[in-house]
């Protein structure tokens, strides 16, 4: 019995279909979209690492400048090998010697950081030691200079002991070495300050320059030096300013003798007038002229004649004056009498007198003493 052989039919597949199971077998393998970081997640990882690296070279910074790391110094000797100038150390400052790449100042100089400064403490102490040997070198050639006793040059060994002296009053701390250098920088000071010169032994001298002396000098030297400095320009200038004085106080004097001898003249006018057609205290129209100048003048003008010899002149002038010698309690005395007639106040002072007559008592008197208060004499002043 024959058997056929069965043929397998295969199926076609899809071209489609096949393409969705690739893609749906590919979409099954890629991460899921929370795998990647987002946008903001992206910048505060930026953010994040800016601060990290800034706390690590702020950090890095500081302690670079707390805890530094320097480099040795160089030798100061040229001749050692090890720490010689070069990259790895640095050189030797100013004022300081080197060793092993330490640095040691020298004296006179203290260390401050990786530097050598001068020690402040020393030259203050050099500083008053040269001033205090200034004072006392100028102050005897000042003295010497206006006439008293003083030295002028002075030497250097006894300035060297009355350094010593004074530096013994200081507290060195037992350092013999900072005592011998602030010597030195003191002397130092001294020999610029002062004058030098050696003397014929070959000692060293110093002396105060003239115009440093010059300050030391006391007021009254240097007035007194000045006036004989300038005394051929200064004894005309006082001549003429003497000689100004008593033209100016003349020229017043004569207008106060000029004021005064008018004003007596007037009240002798007045007196004499009054007199006159009063009759007088003893029934006379005559008054001693002696009595009168006795009356008007001040104590202190008597002492001068000139006064009443001005006012003579002028009575004698006078009209209506008349000067006679007239013998009077037995002595020959110059009398002055008022002209009543032809005067023309004459008039006015008789009415005058008359209206007084007709007045009260009490009227009489306060007028009287109106008239003594006006008749007193009176000083100019100027």
């Amino acid at each position: 019995m024959s058997s056929t052989p069965k043929r397998r039919v295969k199926a076609k597949l899809d071209p489609s279909s096949s393409s969705r199971s690739s893609l749906h077998s590919l979409g099954a393998l890629e991460p899921p979209s929370s795998f990647f970081p987002s946008r903001e997640e992206l910048l505060k990882l930026v953010a994040v690492l800016a601060i990290a690296s800034a706390v690590a070279v702020s950090c890095n910074f500081f302690a670079g400048v707390v805890n530094p790391q320097t480099k040795p110094f160089c030798n100061s000797d040229a001749e050692s090998a090890e720490f010689s100038p070069s990259d790895s150390c640095e050189p030797c400052p100013r004022h300081g010697e080197c060793h092993q790449g330490e640095l040691e100042c020298v004296r006179g100089y203290r260390q401050q950081g990786r530097s050598c400064v001068e020690d402040g403490d020393i030259n203050e102490t050099a500083k008053q030691l040269s001033e205090w040997v200034e004072t006392r070198l100028c102050e005897e050639y000042a003295q010497l200079l206006c006439g008293g006793a003083g030295t002028a040059w002075v030497l250097e060994t006894n300035i060297l002991n009355d350094l010593d002296g004074q530096l013994h009053m200081k507290d060195f701390g037992g350092d013999s070495s900072l005592f011998m250098y602030t010597k030195i920088r003191a002397m130092e000071t001294i020999v610029k300050l002062l004058e030098t010169r050696a003397n014929p032994a070959g000692m060293k001298e110093y002396r105060c320059p003239d115009s440093l002396a010059e300050y030391y000098k006391p007021y009254s030297c240097r007035i007194r030096q000045w006036v004989l400095e300038h005394a051929l320009l200064l004894v005309p200038i006082c001549a003429l300013l003497m000689g100004f004085m008593v033209f100016i106080r003349r020229i017043r004097k004569k207008q106060y003798l000029s004021h005064r001898v008018e004003e007596l003249y007037h009240q002798v006018c007045d007196i004499l007038e009054e007199n006159a057609l009063s009759k007088g205290d003893n029934g006379e129209s005559w008054v001693v002229a002696t009595r009168l100048r006795d009356h008007l003048l001040l104590p202190k003008e008597r002492k001068d004649p000139l006064l009443w010899k001005k006012v003579e002149e002028l009575v004698q002038e006078d009209s209506r004056v008349d000067r006679y010698p007239k013998l009077v309690k037995g002595e020959q005395k110059v009398v002055w009498e008022w002209q009543v007639e032809g005067s023309l106040t004459s008039s006015r002072v008789k009415k005058k007198s008359q209206s007084g007559k007709s007045k009260s008592p009490r009227e009489r008197d306060a007028n009287s003493l109106h008239h003594e208060l006006r008749s007193e004499p009176r000083v100019l002043l100027l």
